[in-house]
């Protein structure tokens, strides 16, 4: 097992350098650069202070030398400073990495909290009226667009009823942990029915696979309790492939929901990254970008980890 960890970790070392250089390489590519902000902000400056200040950042120089200093920078633990905000990266990145934690950390839990006994539900008895219903729910909640949804949620609660807020946070030491979840309550509803279906669906696709299979057919043939066969065999096997998907979704966790942190004026990952990147700020979009792609990484790692754990026939020695 550990043989197999150091390996992952290596690969996941030489992906991250290779998504590092690809990530800066088109952040670099991009039109326009700090700089043309600047001009395009202070008419006075000339040419000639365009052309000092590429200079003293290092703007002037071929991306490849670029890139190789960034580098050499980031191994030490400078990873530099947020130009639109005005303060190390780091600083800008950890609350904002913070709030989406909590916000799709949240949404993902009661998500996969309501999907996996709708899948089971539905397994049980396919093609069944509860079936049925459960796959109409399903692809409702699939189709139903999330910037759609988050608005119908602010008419009614915010609009109409006005029990909600809605967006933004709360003020620091505005209201404390009530206030904050009442800021919390629109969102992480959107995000959790936006994605209910997709994991019903995966759900119940894995469990009608895995009921169908002899080791269930013959627990069922030696009269153990319909329950048991199907939450303590049946359902720890089809997990198997509903962990890949969820891996999948875990550098999604916390890149950010881009759509609806915008309506709701959530301070996240995703309205970071794309605020940065608008701004041409190139040390924050790079280190947000490549922190997201670190925890898909994780994510994988930790699903390989997990079959082990279901699967008892799953070595890594």
């Amino acid at each position: 097992m550990s043989r197999y960890l150091l390996d992952r970790v290596v690969q996941s070392a030489i992906v991250l350098a290779l998504m590092s250089f690809a990530i800066y390489a088109l952040i670099g590519l991009m039109p326009g650069d700090p700089i043309d902000l600047m001009i395009s902000a202070d008419p006075k400056m000339t040419s000639e202070d365009a052309a000092r200040l590429r200079a003293l950042y290092g703007l002037d120089k071929p991306i490849i030398e670029r890139y190789g200093n960034w580098l050499q920078a980031a191994l030490g633990g400078d990873f530099g400073y947020s130009r639109m905000h005005a303060k190390p990266v780091l600083d800008v990145l950890v609350p904002a990495l913070g709030n989406t934690a909590v916000l799709l950390g949240l949404s993902f839990v009661l998500s996969i909290a309501v999907a996996l006994p709708l899948g089971v539900a539905a397994a049980r008895r396919p093609y069944s009226r509860t079936d049925y219903a459960i796959n109409l729910f399903a692809f409702a909640g699939i189709s139903v667009p999330p910037f759609w949804l988050a608005l119908l949620l602010i008419i009614l609660f915010a609009v109409i009823l006005g029990i909600l807020p809605a967006g933004g946070v709360p003020a620091v030491g505005d209201g404390g942990f009530w206030e904050g979840a009442r800021y919390l309550v629109l969102p992480v509803a959107t995000l959790t029915i936006a994605s209910i279906g997709g994991h019903t669906r995966y759900v119940r696709a894995a469990m009608l696979e895995t009921l169908r299979q002899d080791y269930i057919q013959t627990a069922r043939a030696k009269g153990l309790d319909q329950d048991l066969v199907v939450y303590k065999h049946a359902l720890r096997n089809a997990l198997i492939p509903v962990v890949t998907i969820v891996a999948l979704n875990f550098g999604y966790l916390f890149s950010g929901a881009l759509i609806t942190e915008t309506i709701f004026a959530y301070p996240g990952m995703g309205k970071l990254i794309f605020d940065a990147i608008m701004a041409n700020d190139f040390n924050l979009a790079l280190i947000a970008l490549l922190f997201a792609a670190l925890l898909t990484l994780l994510g994988n790692l930790l699903a390989d980890i997990a079959y082990a754990a279901l699967d008892p026939r799953i070595s890594y020695r």
